[in-house]
């Protein structure tokens, strides 16, 4: 029976998670799985149906109505579909954040989504990310990792991103809105965001794409050499 690898990378919204997570899977020839896109998608199909990303009963019905898929470019980018529409700049819209988070609290969404998640790592070298990836969709992942940065240089980061995809945004709203996503992970009664008691930290403010991905390249080779040797 094969024995695959998974690595786990939780964190705050703008800590890097996606870009670094997806850079490494591509490096390492692991799947990349970005489990917040497959959360956007479903705020996505809620946003547009006018439903209440709150109303259990509501976003449920629309979990009934609609096809989430997901694939992979050939550069290994995850691609995002919702009833065939490739969804995966859509579900970049800064409103969708706010969709993705709560909707992500309903009981009904995470254990639709929950075996889904794990079906991926029982069958390929994965490195996934998200809020609960260490903490309880993979709790036996071979390395975690709780991914953060000072919510200051995440909303930067975030600002810059919505400017490159020729969004409007507001660096002091971006830093708000970043400040109460936080807050909604980690308040929320369903599998809040929360660092795994196993899990290491690494901490990228100040430090530019290269060497947060050298300083999680070290973490990740670290822990798996330890464990090969035990």
């Amino acid at each position: 029976m094969n024995h695959y690898h998974s690595i786990a990378i939780d964190g705050p919204s703008g800590a890097g998670k996606s870009t670094l997570a997806r850079a490494l899977a591509q490096e390492m020839g692991y799947l990349y799985v970005d489990t917040g896109a497959i959360y956007r998608t479903v705020g996505l199909a809620v946003h547009r149906r006018g439903v209440d990303p709150k109303d259990p009963k509501a976003v449920e019905q629309v979990l009934g109505q609609v096809d989430i898929t997901m694939g992979h470019g050939p550069d290994g980018a995850q691609r995002m579909y919702l009833d065939g529409e490739d969804v995966s700049q859509a579900i970049r819209q800064h409103i969708i954040s706010s969709y993705a988070s709560q909707v992500a609290a309903l009981p009904p969404v995470r254990a639709f989504l929950l075996q889904k998640q794990r079906h991926l790592a029982e069958n390929h070298n994965v490195i996934m990310d998200g809020r609960d990836i260490g903490t309880v969709v993979l709790p036996q992942a071979d390395v975690k990792i709780f991914l953060t940065a000072d919510p200051k240089a995440r909303a930067q980061r975030r600002y810059l991103e919505l400017l490159e995809r020729g969004q409007q945004a507001d660096l002091e709203q971006v830093l708000t809105d970043v400040v109460e996503r936080d807050r909604q992970d980690m308040e929320r009664a369903i599998s809040p965001l929360r660092q795994a008691e196993d899990a290491q930290v690494v901490d990228t403010t100040g430090k530019d794409l290269e060497e947060s991905r050298a300083l999680l390249r070290c973490v990740i080779q670290s822990v798996l050499s330890q464990k090969e040797e035990s």
